[in-house]
């Protein structure tokens, strides 16, 4: 039987919005086959309780995002906050104790929303990244920065990925890269295969949804997935592909584009 290259990119997976429990989104996962697993917020539950469920799920957890304060405040993190630097190193910290305990290799470092960007969001954001990646270093960890378009969460001041990469090319840490959302790249500049090729070598992470409704690759939409993927694989990309997309209905029906696509979990 005929199977295409594209086999040999892996996914990670995200969420499963069948049950409201992180704790058993991990055994859901692999139970439908997931070998690895991305969370964005595990701080509602102990670093203990977390880590239980990914033993007993036997996945590997491959990203968290750092804690980003009280979300029914606006809160989204503190990277760009004048002011609320102790707020960014004690996300940073907490971030790496789960991560160590998870045996996690990357964190999401997440930017903060801002009304108006003055100069000092810009250097208040480089000198908490750069502060970031000596952290990481020290931990083997990959810190992660990604730019989200206005549309998903207005007023995020990482938005634009050559802002992102002007900020990972500054630090100049191998323990800092890039987050490449396709959602997020099409709907902030387009023109995919140019941007792709440029921002791959500065790229530590890959995530995939459908523009505009954020659904599965292989819905109605924007980005033709087949195209991506080829590109991915002719580019040399063999990282993981996490799964950032709501599904359209039941989320193991919805994985059928992944056979159908010729990849694996």
């Amino acid at each position: 039987m005929h199977t295409s290259k594209l086999a040999s990119i892996k996914v990670g997976f995200v969420l499963y919005r069948e049950t409201a429990s992180l704790l058993e989104r991990y055994q859901l996962a692999r139970d439908v086959g997931f070998r690895a697993v991305e969370c964005a917020f595990p701080y509602v539950h102990t670093v203990d309780e977390v880590v239980a469920a990914q033993k007993k799920a036997n996945v590997e957890q491959i990203l968290i995002n750092v804690f980003v304060g009280d979300v029914t405040k606006g809160e989204l993190g503190f990277a760009a906050i004048p002011g609320a630097e102790q707020k960014f190193n004690d996300s940073v910290n907490l971030a790496i104790k789960y991560a160590k305990a998870l045996k996690c290799s990357s964190i999401h470092v997440m930017s903060g929303a801002v009304e108006k960007v003055d100069e000092e969001n810009v250097k208040t954001y480089e000198k908490n990244i750069k502060h970031a990646a000596s952290l990481f270093e020290k931990e083997n960890i990959l810190g992660l920065i990604e730019p989200i378009n206005p549309y998903s969460v207005p007023n995020y001041y990482m938005n634009s990925f050559h802002k992102g990469l002007e900020v990972v090319k500054k630090v100049n840490s191998s323990n800092l890269k890039l987050m490449l959302d396709i959602f997020h790249l099409q709907q902030l500049h387009g023109n995919l295969t140019h941007n792709i090729k440029e921002l791959l070598p500065y790229v530590g992470h890959i995530q995939i949804a459908q523009v505009p409704d954020r659904n599965e690759p292989n819905t109605s939409g924007e980005i033709d997935y087949r195209y991506v993927f080829s590109l991915l694989e002719k580019l040399g990309y063999d990282g993981w592909i996490g799964l950032e997309y709501k599904p359209a209905g039941n989320t193991e029906e919805g994985l059928k584009w992944v056979q159908e696509f010729n990849m694996r979990l």
